[in-house]
């Protein structure tokens, strides 16, 4: 899947996630806790249409049983449970749940400090699903990433990361 030590070593490295709430995400917050019982390591709305619950992994699949309703509540948003992980791969893989992520690559420009992320995928379908209708969903996914999430390791401090996903073809 990866092609050398230094992107696997990459892709392994501890990641936090920084929460800074707007008013909104902090009643969404609330509001998660109410239904669930479970407090939310992070929530975050991206472009006023998807709304992104992050959750400890021994609670998503408790989380998950409470989705249809919050769903039902929230009709116009697009409503997400996401494993809090604490690697980049691992979190990576979270994002993306329902597909089947043949190959990743990694590229790194130096001019930009920008790492980025390429998730091949089989089927245009599949590819279809992680992109999200008019790329909405990995737009947001960046925006995530690009406010979020922080490296633990002070040496990848400062990178830009930016996944993208292609169609590969055998």
């Amino acid at each position: 899947m990866l092609h050398n030590l230094s992107d696997d070593l990459f892709l392994s490295q501890k990641i936090k996630i920084q929460r800074k709430y707007s008013n909104r995400e902090l009643y969404l917050h609330q509001y998660f806790v109410r239904i669930t019982k479970i407090n939310p390591e992070a929530v975050f709305i991206c472009n006023n249409t998807i709304i992104f619950f992050f959750v400890k992994n021994e609670e998503y699949f408790k989380a998950k049983l409470s989705l249809r309703s919050i769903r039902k509540n929230l009709r116009d948003k697009k409503i997400l449970i996401i494993r809090a992980e604490q690697t980049l791969i691992k979190l990576l893989f979270s994002f993306f749940p329902d597909t089947y992520i043949h190959d990743i690559n990694l590229d790194f420009n130096e001019k930009s400090f920008e790492k980025t992320i390429t998730l091949g995928f089989i089927s245009f379908e599949e590819r279809g699903i992680a992109i999200g209708r008019n790329g909405d969903y990995i737009k947001s996914v960046n925006k995530i990433f690009q406010k979020h999430v922080e490296f633990e390791d002070a040496f990848h401090d400062g990178f830009k990361i930016r996944i993208q996903c292609e169609l590969i073809g055998f």
